[in-house]
């Protein structure tokens, strides 16, 4: 897989936001071609307009500033931090939330975790409006445990404010050792009051492939879920598809919910096998300095034998909607869920002569039929919700939610016994004597002493047996609409 910087042969490109939790680069790393015989930038301040290279005249301002500070400021100021705070300032003057740049320090150990686990809490974040903002928690990590969702804010870790850093240190704050607690203040659209998430950072196995036979009408149907796409996901999809198809599947479903996307080079070698009649994937187009695109077209001459149909929610982003967007645009396949994230923009990751690493967006991504779905999203053909209590949150764990209370912990409370088919009597966050009597029916069936109020024994057997309840396929409103739509499909071939 290579990347030209000049030429722009593109097979692998970073089709993902900035990660949190130490979540795969997803980048190709490589040297900024600057002219100087090994690849690198190189320029010193009092050479800077000397000699016959020519450098904009706008560079002599920014020389003026540096004199003066070295100069007259009140305090010493390495060379390094101007330089540094010169580079941070002008990728921050993009208002670009998926450009950025990291110094040699915060690349190194952003590097480091680049492996096929890491620890943290699991979930990608970007940086929209000057706040962290999650794009989508990893599937069954710490994050979607605790009822992290697309789009919640996080303000404070531990108590402490995130505002006024930039994301790698905010990224910092967030992860951390297995076992350890990230109490993660959030702000979520929709909801008045801040929310308080303890997520419990855990290993995170990097598995982008899961697969499952499910049959639904008498027919068999295979579910191939995809967390992400890394540089082994489209091996390891065709080799799950395999086995699936051995079995005597009669359609499929592909479920990229929650994933935030990753290389292209993945997606491009599944749109291979998938998409009809050497169909086109997808189209790229560069920036105002180039008028070079790209296509990418499918190599497979036939649509398999079987009906297909995706899945797509809000945590549905980049690569996953490039997958999304051919298999409905060049292979007549329906989408199913909720409307996609609206990422529509590719970056490329350059590491630098001092190991700092610059990301820049450098093109963007269109559908086949050349649809540019950035910060619009992509709205399914069959628009199909969760049921409420999918959107619980955690429970608080500084307090004992009992009798006459009231407010959203309450509120929530009665969310998850309604999910877990208690009736609270009613779901206004009033603690009133059904909403007790609710409580107390559930701690008597697990065992718990029957006391009405939801202590930290009673509030986590019922977030583990709501989990439960969201993990089970009956539950799952958008994935039985699919199998609903691909076995009918599959009677009426």
């Amino acid at each position: 897989m290579t990347m030209k910087w000049n030429g722009r042969s593109v097979l692998a490109l970073v089709l993902v936001s900035m990660v949190a939790s130490s979540f795969l680069t997803m980048g190709l790393m490589k040297n900024w071609s600057g002219g100087s015989s090994n690849g690198t930038i190189t320029a010193s301040a009092s050479s800077l307009f000397r000699g016959s290279q020519e450098y904009p005249q706008e560079f002599k301002k920014l020389l003026e500033a540096y004199s003066a500070i070295k100069q007259e400021y009140i305090e010493n100021v390495s060379t390094g931090q101007l330089v540094e705070g010169a580079i941070s300032g002008m990728v921050g003057s993009l208002k670009d939330p998926y450009s950025d740049y990291m110094d040699p320090a915060t690349a190194e150990e952003f590097n480091s975790t680049l492996h096929s686990t890491f620890q943290g809490i699991g979930t990608e974040v970007t940086m929209q409006n000057g706040r962290v903002t999650v794009v989508s928690p990893f599937k069954n990590s710490p994050a979607e445990k605790a009822g992290l969702k697309p789009n919640d804010q996080i303000i404070s870790v531990n108590g402490e404010s995130l505002e006024g850093l930039d994301l790698h240190q905010a990224v910092t704050k967030i992860r951390g050792p297995k076992g350890t607690k990230a109490v993660l203040k959030i702000m979520r659209p929709g909801v008045p009051e801040p929310l308080t998430i303890v997520c419990i950072r855990d290993d995170i196995p990097i598995e982008t492939v899961t697969s499952q036979i499910i049959e639904k009408n008498g027919v068999k149907i295979g579910v191939i879920s995809l967390t992400q796409f890394s540089s082994d996901t489209a091996d390891h999809f065709k080799e799950q598809l395999a086995d699936l198809e051995k079995k005597g599947i009669g359609g499929l479903v592909i479920d990229v919910r929650g994933n935030p996307g990753g290389y292209l080079l993945a997606v491009k070698e599944i749109g291979e096998v998938l998409i009809p009649n050497r169909g086109k994937i997808v189209q790229i187009e560069y920036g105002s300095n180039s008028k070079e695109k790209e296509e990418y077209f499918s190599k497979a001459d036939e649509a398999k034998p079987y009906p297909i149909a995706v899945l797509i929610n809000a945590g549905s982003a980049s690569a996953s909607e490039i997958l999304a967007s051919a298999m409905r645009e060049s292979g007549g396949y329906k989408l199913i869920g909720e409307k996609s994230f609206g990422k529509g923009t590719v970056q490329s990751t350059m590491e630098m002569a001092d190991k700092s690493q610059l990301k820049l967006t450098i093109a963007k991504w269109l559908t086949p039929k050349g649809n540019w779905i950035h910060e619009k999203g992509i709205e399914p053909d069959v628009k199909v919700s969760q049921p409420d209590y999918f959107n619980a949150t955690q429970l608080p764990t500084d307090k004992v939610l009992a009798r006459d209370m009231a407010g959203s912990d309450v509120k929530n409370l009665q969310l998850i016994l309604s999910g877990l088919k208690l009736s609270p009597g009613r779901n206004d966050g009033y603690f009133d004597e059904k909403t007790e009597q609710a409580v107390k029916q559930f701690q008597a069936a697990h065992k718990l002493p029957v006391t009405g109020k939801v202590d930290a024994a009673t509030r986590t057997a019922l977030e583990d047996s709501l989990r439960e309840e969201i993990r089970k396929p009956d539950n799952d409103l958008q994935l039985q609409k699919a199998l609903d739509v691909v076995s009918r499909d599959a009677k009426a071939k």
